[in-house]
């Protein structure tokens, strides 16, 4: 039997979606991430001189990372590890090289459900058995641990969630977080915890990095959800030291290294992250409060668990309606971006980023919820 092939991989309906309408939105409440910063912004608020910029020399950086990156992302996240920190070129080349080099063809792997493209799709490509670890909206999108324990078998090499979790936002509290690390650490697997949103929480303090709680456990972080900055594509892994040395040597072949002009930005703006992160949050935290007053108002048109961290929600649209057409027509006919459900194999959905400007977030919601009011009345 051949081996499988990536060229083979499935296609990526949230990156189909965007790509196509992503830039000619005029209200976008599609993102899973804060309001972005501009340049000036960000150097100020993170205090890059400007001599620094211009007189750096466009050379290579180290493949694994800058060690003043390195070090401010352990300090930060895992601190006294800085060998076991990886910079990638955002965080969806941190998930593709972990899950390259530990999955192999007749692997099972167990992935929170609904799940971001890539949680999913690699693992597929490489020849991986996916379970999904069904997060059930019954339950307030709340994980079901005797569901994972029944999953789990000999042949499951990684357990993979993000939390708090795109699209729903929901969470896990410390018991439950507990309880993942010592169910995945008991039966000896690996677990992939991505960390995107890790740092927009709203009802508790945000969550540890589980890198150094349990042997088998690969973090990912990112500057593109919590931090505003995606354009910078920069973003991390936290590992073994074995296992950041296999995926360096994969990163030799593809992008060899990220580029020191965003490395010391980077640094920079880890050594402020609380002055980049904590305005957005705020905002956020100020739009939620909207988005919970309009799901008040609009109770007949869509149902929806106020996430409890992240900055994007999932609503259910509670008529009988194609919910793609819909958001086809929402982008196409009155400039307002959403993200079909149906991108995460719920098509009764759409997912609603509300840590955007809270201006743009406000128009948004209005035309939402004119829009499917007026499709409400139409099947009358």
């Amino acid at each position: 039997m051949s081996s499988p092939a990536l060229s083979g991989i499935k296609p990526a309906r949230l990156e189909d979606w965007f790509r196509y309408r992503y830039f000619d939105a005029d209200i976008d409440v599609s993102s899973s991430g804060v309001q972005n910063y501009s340049v000036a912004e960000i150097l100020r608020i993170a205090g890059v001189p400007a001599p620094d910029l211009t007189t750096m020399v466009m050379r290579d950086s180290p493949s694994v990372g800058a060690h003043a990156l390195r070090a401010a992302i352990a300090d930060r996240f895992a601190p006294g590890h800085d060998e076991c920190v990886a910079v990638t070129h955002g965080s969806s080349e941190a998930i593709f090289l972990a899950l390259a080099v530990l999955v192999r063809p007749g692997d099972e792997i167990i992935t929170v459900r609904p799940a971001y493209h890539s949680l999913s799709g690699i693992a597929e490509a490489l020849g991986a058995t996916v379970h999904g670890w069904d997060l059930d909206s019954a339950n307030g999108f709340q994980p079901d641990f005797d569901q994972l324990a029944r999953l789990i078998t000999k042949r499951t090499r990684v357990v993979i969630v993000n939390f708090p979790h795109n699209p729903t936002g929901t969470t896990l509290d410390t018991e439950a977080f507990r309880r993942l690390l010592d169910t995945v650490d008991h039966h000896g697997c690996h677990l992939l915890w991505d960390a995107a949103c890790g740092e927009l929480t709203y009802d508790a303090p945000p969550l540890p990095d589980p890198h150094h709680l349990i042997g088998n456990c690969v973090s990912f972080g990112t500057l593109s959800k919590a931090y505003g900055l995606p354009g910078l594509r920069v973003g991390w892994s936290l590992a073994p030291p074995e296992l950041i040395t296999e995926m360096v040597r994969l990163r030799d072949y593809v992008t060899l290294a990220t580029s020191p002009l965003n490395e010391l930005i980077a640094t920079a703006v880890l050594r402020n992250a609380d002055a980049v992160v904590g305005p957005r949050l705020a905002q956020a935290a100020h739009n939620r409060q909207a988005l919970r007053t309009w799901l008040a108002a609009n109770p007949g048109l869509f149902s929806c668990v106020l996430p409890a961290g992240g900055v994007s929600a999932f609503p259910r649209v509670g008529h009988p309606v194609d919910v793609d057409s819909c958001c086809t027509r929402l982008a196409d006919e009155h400039g307002v971006l959403v993200v079909p459900g149906s991108c995460f194999g719920h098509p009764d959905r759409f997912r609603l980023g509300f840590g955007g400007d809270t201006g743009e977030f406000e128009k948004g919601l209005a035309e939402l919820a004119r829009f499917f009011r007026a499709e409400a009345d139409r099947q009358r």
